[in-house]
């Protein structure tokens, strides 16, 4: 029995309907599935290229804190030696200013520059003598008395020393002759003034020591006199 055409017709409509539909819905399943897959391999992408610069960004951190490290030791080295050039200099301001005391002293030492300041004067005078005593120098003042106090003031920082007002320099030569004196060739008789520029109390302190240069004096039979406190001036001995 055969199927009359009209419903024939219709059959082939709902089918080739039924296709398209299939059809369609296959491209969009079809499309569902490859944007799908796009999205995970850009989430993929994203999430490889953010972990990437974490890692480049954790690397120059690194890098970095291995400079500051560097530089801030760096830094301390020249700060140690910027405090040791300091130190330097300050050392040399110091051996300059003692060696500059130290040639002054030679100076006045040497008498080659006038001084003046206070100090202490020694005066010797011959003791009285006793007709009854053997021997007559034992009353007078010898070379080695003045050389006792002259190395006494000297010792206690005399800066500079004379002799009946003539300046003694380190190679002065002093012999006694007779009554007399001779200081580096020029004659003085007694008594004789030795005065020293210096502490006044020092100088007079350590010739007054209990044994020291002034009781051996007395015991020589020397009279001694100290005046301490006194303005002294001294010329320089190549303006004489």
């Amino acid at each position: 029995m055969k199927m009359p055409k009209k419903n024939k017709r219709k059959s082939i409509s709902k089918s080739i309907i039924f296709s398209l539909v299939f059809l369609v819905l296959g491209f969009i399943m079809a499309y569902s599935y490859s944007l799908s897959n796009q999205r995970e391999a850009q989430s993929e992408f994203t999430g490889g290229t953010f972990f990437e610069q974490k890692e480049q960004y954790r690397e120059e951190l690194i890098d970095q804190q291995e400079r500051n490290k560097e530089l801030r030791e760096e830094i301390s080295r020249k700060q140690e030696a910027v405090q040791e050039f300091e130190r330097s200099v300050t050392d040399g301001q110091e051996n300059y200013t003692a060696y500059a005391r130290e040639a002054e002293q030679l100076r006045r030492f040497l008498g080659l520059v006038p001084v003046k300041g206070s100090g202490l004067k020694v005066t010797l005078h011959d003791g009285d003598y006793n007709a009854d005593a053997a021997n007559p120098n034992d009353y007078i003042v010898h070379e080695s008395h003045v050389f006792q106090v002259i190395n006494e003031l000297y010792i206690s920082g005399a800066q500079a020393i004379a002799v009946n007002g003539q300046r003694l320099h380190g190679n002065s030569n002093i012999v006694c002759t007779g009554p007399v004196i001779m200081v580096d060739g020029v004659q003085h008789p007694a008594p004789f003034t030795i005065e020293a520029i210096g502490s006044p109390e020092v100088l007079s302190a350590s010739m007054q020591l209990t044994g020291g240069v002034q009781d051996q004096l007395v015991n020589d039979n020397i009279v001694v006199t100290l005046d301490e406190g006194l303005d002294i001036h001294m010329s320089a001995l190549l303006s004489e």
